[in-house]
């Protein structure tokens, strides 16, 4: 044993640089570590309704629909969160909700959660009218399909078709999941024409006040191309047109119902903001990289190999010192 100690004290520096070698082929494996940890998990719900084909928002200066311009801020949350949060998408249209994938983390997805941010659409619709209030009742089924806590950021302009009244109206104010849920209202303030596409998704006009009236009750499949294709009655002149706007009262009035949250929908930082500050939601066992804890143990260990010389030089100052 003192054979080993006395061969390490001659040979220290080379033992020290060998050690830091293997500590830095450890950090080149990616070393992690199970953990389980609180962290946000979002469902992005998007409002796919014909009314979110109504222009007027604007992106970078442009006029878009709300549908393009909630797809926008869908990104935006994606990429201002930190790794490690976790994102689901989800559709609304008619009275119910449908998710199109589970929970992903966003690093590791960021593609593939953009990529489906992107492709959504009107299209997507299953039935002609919009029933937000139904909405929200079913996406109680959604999470309880999730078995995780999510926060639900529901995007949409609020613009029931059929219009909620004292007949068709739906108590919410025993939904459970009130809490999670943040309406964000996507839209202008001011009546603006919805546009009406076919079902190749090329624009014919705009919607009649006749044929939104009949879609709402009736219920069109938007995706029918024998009902939409190619030519779908439209309005045949401006004062004919059916108008929208985001119905922020409707919003707000749903939010205190089920004890939720409103925020208008703003492409500025202080909306980014106020998602981030939500309460992380769920826990989920993660991996933990501990490359970085590897890597200081190399750099201490290639510093250590300079202590001798350190502690040389101080010993001679100050026997120089003793000797002037």
């Amino acid at each position: 044993m003192k054979k080993i100690f006395t061969a390490l004290k001659e040979n220290y520096e080379t033992a020290l640089l060998a050690t830091a070698l293997v500590f830095l082929l450890m950090a080149l494996i990616k070393p992690e570590i199970q953990l389980k940890q609180e962290v946000h998990n979002y469902l992005l719900l998007a409002d796919v309704s014909q009314s979110m084909n109504a222009e007027d928002v604007k992106v970078n200066n442009q006029v878009v629909s709300r549908l393009d311009y909630a797809q926008h801020l869908m990104k935006q949350v994606v990429k201002t969160s930190p790794c490690g949060t976790y994102v689901s998408v989800g559709v609304f249209a008619g009275e119910s909700v449908a998710l199109l994938f589970m929970p992903l983390e966003i690093c590791s997805n960021f593609d593939i959660i953009n990529d489906t941010i992107d492709h959504l659409e009107w299209r997507m619709a299953w039935k002609g009218d919009s029933r937000i209030t139904f909405g929200v009742k079913s996406a109680e089924g959604i999470f309880e399909y999730l078995n995780i806590p999510a926060q639900m950021l529901f995007f949409t302009d609020g613009d029931e078709a059929p219009k909620a009244n004292g007949i068709n109206k739906l108590d919410i104010s025993d939904v459970r999941i009130g809490k999670n849920v943040i309406f964000v209202g996507v839209g202008g303030h001011e009546p603006a024409p919805i546009k009406r596409f076919n079902a190749n998704n090329k624009w014919v006009g705009y919607w009649g006040t006749d044929a939104a009236a009949e879609s709402a009750g009736g219920g069109i499949m938007y995706n029918d191309a024998s009902l939409d294709d190619p030519d779908p009655p439209v309005a045949y002149a401006e004062f004919d047109r059916f108008l929208s706007k985001l119905d922020v009262d409707h919003l707000k009035d749903m939010t205190r119902e089920i004890k939720g949250q409103y925020i208008e929908a703003v492409d500025k930082p202080e909306f980014y903001d106020f998602v981030q500050a939500q309460t992380p939601a769920a826990k989920f066992v993660t991996a933990y990289s501990v490359r970085w804890i590897f890597l200081m143990i190399a750099a201490l260990l290639v510093l250590a190999t300079y202590i001798p010389d350190l502690l040389s030089y101080r010993f001679n100052q100050r026997l120089f010192k003793r000797h002037t």
